[in-house]
């Protein structure tokens, strides 16, 4: 549906959101529980409800996602679903071998009030959970929080899973936040230059973009093990990348086994990526390697070389709020100006953090947490911008006010690549830098009348 009848005068609205920026919590406990090894996701509610999130999944990835479900009827939604809940763990034990099964709740278990915990006792107590298997569950009832919620209750579940021996094992945990499998392995890449030996959860590298090799396994092979997870309480340290998506699992390990953390920006962009590295090597004891050194002078000479085609273009932003604070902190950084900046998880330290950012903007700078994409739209209609930047549902608004478009974040439907191509770390800036860069000449060269059309820019 086009949306040129959008206005643009703007009320404020209490009750109703259009065009929500943000999906419901289930989607992201279930791509969190994918990066855990040999680990079948479960949703404790209806089929429906987990053939959209595997849709979901699926369409962004363009991998068969697999999951299984409750499956609640009529008399599950009056009665509870642990009777469904018990069978399902049976069932997927012996048939799919599983070794973790990883359930997510929804609206509708949620409502009814089922104690997962209480469940997996009693599943525990029946023998069900065979020897060497693992249940871990997270609650994420879709009516609060969004797809960043779930994804952080699932992860902090992973790291209460963490068993240690009183012994250090001088690893170092880094949980990356809601970022794409390529991202992952740029931050495991980055990670063994620096020489830190690290545990990555959850780590869907390898499971979500491997490679088609005429072989089927019902569990690819990446993915943190359950080991891994295990031995997250005895490391040195943790660093949790994004405030929303990672900070709460790395916290529970600090107070719970007294493993100190920190709590970073996603690395995105120039400054960002500075600090990830400069934590990967305090905590680790290590030297910044040369070849480490060499792709952050890449970076910073293609926005030296290009500097004049960034300079004060104004952007729209939306996303989710670690991304979008990391990606706000790199186009300021690069002299652009994000002037609409929305994100469809609540959370009004998000506006603050973006407003910091942006203090020193030539422009008037528009920031909404628990936002969504018909604002965002009037906003653009009342401040044009150069360049959007969001995923595949800002292309109704980029094509009714032709504005170039990148898609960057959750879900991108129509396009490939980014499970493939990381957007973190400083080659991961160079790649991102290329796609502004395309969009802002192409629109150029569009544009641009005979006597300017340039074979050279």
């Amino acid at each position: 549906m086009l949306l040129r009848h959008t206005p643009k005068e703007i009320n404020e609205r209490s009750a109703v959101t259009i065009n929500p920026a943000k999906t419901c919590q289930p989607i992201g406990a279930m791509y969190a529980a994918l990066g855990i090894h040999g680990c079948l996701p479960h949703s404790h509610g209806s089929q429906g409800c987990c053939a959209y999130h595997r849709s979901a999944l699926t369409r962004h990835y363009k991998e068969p996602v697999s999951a299984a479900t409750s499956s609640f009827t009529e008399g599950s939604s009056v009665f509870g679903g642990q009777a469904n809940l018990l069978q399902a763990i049976n069932n997927i034990f012996t048939v799919y071998n599983p070794d973790v099964i990883a359930v997510h709740t929804t609206c509708l278990s949620e409502t009814i009030g089922d104690d997962l915990n209480q469940i997996f006792d009693k599943a525990r107590k029946e023998g069900t959970v065979p020897a060497g298997k693992t249940l871990v569950g997270a609650s994420t009832p879709s009516y609060v929080g969004s797809h960043v919620t779930g994804f952080a209750n699932m992860v902090k579940a992973m790291a209460d899973l963490a068993e240690p021996t009183g012994k250090k094992n001088g690893k170092v945990n880094v949980i990356p936040g809601w970022v794409e499998p390529s991202d992952m392995e740029e931050i495991k890449r980055l990670a063994k230059l620096v020489g830190a030996d690290i545990t990555l959860f959850p780590d869907t590298s390898g499971v979500l973009n491997g490679p088609l090799s005429g072989e089927y396994h019902m569990f690819p092979q990446g993915g943190v093990t359950v080991a891994e997870l295990k031995g997250c309480g005895d490391a040195i340290g943790t660093l949790a990348l994004g405030d929303w998506c990672s900070a709460d699992a790395a916290r529970l390990l600090d107070t719970k086994h007294k493993v100190p953390c920190r709590i970073l920006d996603m690395p995105y962009g120039l400054k960002a990526t500075d600090r990830f590295i400069d934590a990967l090597r305090i905590i680790s004891g290590t030297v910044v390697p040369d070849e480490v050194s060499y792709e952050r002078g890449q970076l910073v000479d293609l926005i030296s070389d290009m500097h004049q085609y960034f300079y004060h273009k104004k952007v729209a932003l939306f996303g989710d709020p670690d991304q979008l604070i990391s990606m706000t902190e790199f186009l300021v950084s690069i002299d652009m100006c994000p002037v609409h900046i929305v994100t469809g998880t609540p959370g009004k330290r998000f506006e603050r953090r973006i407003k910091e950012l942006t203090k020193d903007s030539p422009f008037p700078v528009n920031v909404r947490a628990k936002g969504d994409l018909f604002l965002l739209h009037q906003w653009i209609k009342n401040e044009p911008v150069d360049l959007l930047i969001g995923n595949t549902y800002g292309k109704y608004i980029a094509r009714d006010e032709d504005i170039p478009f990148i898609r960057w974040g959750f879900p991108i439907l129509d396009r490939q690549g980014h499970q493939y191509f990381p957007t973190v770390g400083y080659k991961g800036g160079l790649r991102f830098l290329e796609k502004v860069l395309n969009a802002l000449l192409d629109r150029q060269d569009r544009d641009a009348p005979e006597e300017k059309f340039e074979l050279v820019y």
